[in-house]
C-alpha cells in the first residue's frame, strides 16, 4: 500500500469488534500503509473531522492483544444514515474532501446491515466521480443477519454468553420451591432474526435439560397458546425457563413489548427501541396462572461479555479485518468480506469478498426448517450450525483480579 487507511466502527458493538480493528491495523501496517486512522464515532465523526492515528494507541503486541480482548467499540460507534447521493451531494463532497486531504487509499467500515449501506453509497459515489479510494465492508453483528456470509463475527461470542447464562438461570430456577411454581422468561436481542434467541438451546446437555421453550421473531407469537403451554409444563415440573426474542410479534404485526409500554424511540434507520417483552409476558403468566415469575433481560450484557468470548469468534474477527485490507489493497471496492464454512468436523472457515449491493439492507433469517413444527424450539440443525462458533476461550489479561482493556480517553 502506498497511501493511508481509515477505519470506522458502526452500529451495536460486540465482544469481537475490536479484534477486527486489530486485524485491520496489523494488516495495513504489514502491507505498507503509512498511517492507519480511526474515525471517532464512525462516519458521523468523520464528517466532523474527528479521527485518531491508531499508532498512538497500538504501540506493541501487548496493546494489540488487549484491544482484541476489549469489548464495545474502541473508536466509538454511531447509527448515522447517509442520505441518498441525489438528496444531499454536499455530504459526499465533504467526506471525499477529507479522504483526499489524508491521502486515504482504503476505507474500511466494520458493522452490520446499516453499515454496509454506507459502504454501498460511498463506493457508488467514488465510481461516479472517479475517486481512487476503495471502500470495503468488514462484517460485524451479534444478530448474525448479514446476507451471503455463513455467520458474522460477534455472533459466536454472544451465542456462547447466551447459552452459558441460560444454563445458569436454569440451575438457579430449581433452588427454591414456590407455590404454583416459578416461570423465568429470558429476553434476548433480535428484532427480526432469531439467531441469538435460538442460541439458548446451547444450554442443553448431559448436565442440563436446557430451556423449556424458545420463541423466535420469524414466527407469529400466540399469547394464549403460550400461556397454555406454560401451564401444562408447570403441571409436570416446579420451574419453567423460556427464551424469547425481543422482537416477537402478534398476528396483527404488533411487537409483544408494545402491549406493555410505549416504544416511542426510533433511531436514524427507523428502528423502534424494543424492550419489555419479558416483563409483559411475566406479568401475563402471573395473572393467568398465579405463579411466581421472573423477567430477565440480558440486554447489553450479551454483546459486551468479553470475559466469555469465543476463541473462534475472536480469531475470525481479526481474520476478516485483515481480509478487508487485503481486498482493498488488491483493488476491490464496494465489497464486503464474507465467511465461508468449509467443514464442521473439523471446523474450517475461509474468507472471500462479495458485492455489498447484494448485502446492504437485506436480512438473513433463521430457516423455517430449523424451528420445530410448533414454533417453540430450534432443531438439532440449528444447534449443529452454532456450536462450532462458540468453541475455545480467550483468557482475559487480568490486573488486580479484573480484566484489563485498551483504553482511549473519551
Amino acid at each position: 500500500m502506498k497511501g493511508n487507511v481509515i477505519v470506522g466502527q458502526s452500529g451495536g458493538p460486540t465482544a469481537a469488534i475490536n479484534s477486527s480493528l486489530a486485524g485491520v491495523y496489523r494488516t495495513a501496517k504489514d502491507r505498507g500503509a503509512q498511517k492507519v486512522y480511526g474515525m471517532l464515532n464512525g462516519i458521523q465523526g468523520l464528517l466532523q473531522e474527528r479521527y485518531i492515528d491508531l499508532s498512538d494507541y497500538i504501540k506493541s503486541d501487548l496493546d494489540s492483544e488487549l484491544l482484541k480482548r476489549t469489548p464495545a467499540a474502541f473508536l466509538g460507534s454511531c447509527r448515522f444514515k447517509l442520505p441518498e447521493i441525489h438528496e444531499d451531494k454536499e455530504v459526499y463532497e465533504k467526506i471525499f474532501a477529507i479522504l483526499e486531504k489524508h491521502n486515504i487509499e482504503a476505507f474500511i467500515y466494520i458493522g452490520g446491515n446499516d453499515s454496509m449501506d454506507t459502504i454501498k453509497k460511498l463506493s457508488d459515489y467514488a465510481i461516479v466521480t472517479g475517486h481512487p479510494t476503495r471502500f470495503i465492508g468488514c462484517p460485524k453483528t451479534i444478530d448474525n443477519d448479514l446476507a451471503l456470509t455463513d455467520h458474522t463475527p460477534g455472533y459466536g461470542s454472544a451465542a456462547k454468553y447466551i447459552g452459558t447464562s441460560v444454563k445458569e438461570i436454569i440451575r438457579d430456577s430449581f433452588c427454591l420451591e414456590y407455590k404454583n411454581g416459578l416461570v423465568s422468561i429470558v429476553e434476548i436481542m433480535g428484532r427480526n432474526a432469531g439467531w441469538l434467541t435460538g442460541a439458548a438451546a446451547l444450554a442443553k446437555g448431559e448436565d442440563c435439560p436446557g430451556p423449556d421453550l424458545i420463541y423466535l421473531p420469524e414466527l407469529t407469537f400466540d399469547i394464549e397458546a403460550f400461556g397454555n403451554k406454560v401451564k401444562d409444563l408447570l403441571s409436570q415440573k416446579p420451574a419453567v425457563v423460556v427464551a424469547v426474542s425481543e422482537g416477537i410479534r402478534l398476528a396483527d404485526g404488533r411487537y409483544v413489548c408494545e402491549l406493555g409500554q410505549s416504544t416511542d424511540f426510533v433511531d436514524a434507520f427507523g428502528h423502534k427501541q424494543l424492550s419489555g417483552t419479558a416483563n409483559y409476558l411475566a406479568s401475563y403468566i402471573a395473572g393467568e396462572i398465579g405463579c411466581k415469575t421472573r423477567a430477565i433481560e440480558l440486554s447489553t450484557l450479551q454483546r459486551s461479555a468479553s470475559h466469555c468470548a469465543s476463541r473462534i469468534d475472536i480469531l475470525e474477527a481479526s481474520q476478516v479485518g485483515g481480509a478487508a485490507v487485503k481486498a482493498a489493497d488488491e483493488g476491490d471496492s464496494g465489497k464486503m468480506v464474507v465467511l465461508n464454512r468449509i467443514s464442521d468436523d473439523p471446523y474450517q472457515c475461509g474468507t472471500e469478498v462479495k458485492d455489498v449491493h447484494k448485502i446492504a439492507n437485506d436480512e438473513k433469517l433463521v430457516p423455517r426448517e430449523w424451528v420445530n413444527e410448533e414454533g417453540t424450539y430450534v432443531t438439532d440443525e440449528f444447534v449443529n450450525y452454532v456450536r462450532p462458533l462458540i468453541q475455545g476461550d480467550v483468557s482475559p489479561i487480568m490486573v488486580d483480579g479484573i480484566p484489563r482493556h485498551l483504553y482511549r480517553q473519551i
